[in-house]
């Protein structure tokens, strides 16, 4: 059994023991896991970079959990919506290497349609 499906049977049952699987909606798993990306983004709101130096033991541990709420939610979804995240990850993997070829971005942070935008003013 993949990491994955353990976790998407830790959280399924989970839900079961509490009967929440009525409030599960795509819609309501979507919006519960922009919330708790939100709280994620919260704990590195002002600090210079956030790295774990700067953002200190307790609230790394924070962090942490937020994650971990993040990642809950998404794999909550993936399994409502019947998605194999593995295999979404290796296929979104292949659109990014095509959108973004190693040899024209590397070291570039720029959106793919800037980077191109510039390969055609210089074409």
């Amino acid at each position: 059994m993949s990491e994955l499906a353990r976790l998407r049977d830790l959280v399924r049952a989970f839900v079961d023991e509490r009967d929440w699987d009525q409030f599960h909606t795509p819609k309501n798993l979507s919006s519960a896991l922009a919330v708790e990306a939100a709280e994620l983004l919260e704990h590195f709101q002002w600090l210079r970079d956030g790295r774990p130096e700067e953002l200190g033991e307790a609230r790394l541990r924070e962090v942490r959990h937020e994650m971990a709420d993040v990642l809950v939610y998404l794999v909550r979804l993936a399994d409502k919506l019947d998605v194999d995240l593995a295999a979404a990850v290796d296929e979104k993997m292949v659109l990014n290497r095509a959108k973004y070829p190693a040899d024209l971005v590397r070291g570039d942070a720029r959106k793919y349609y800037e980077y191109k935008r510039n390969l055609e003013k210089d074409s």
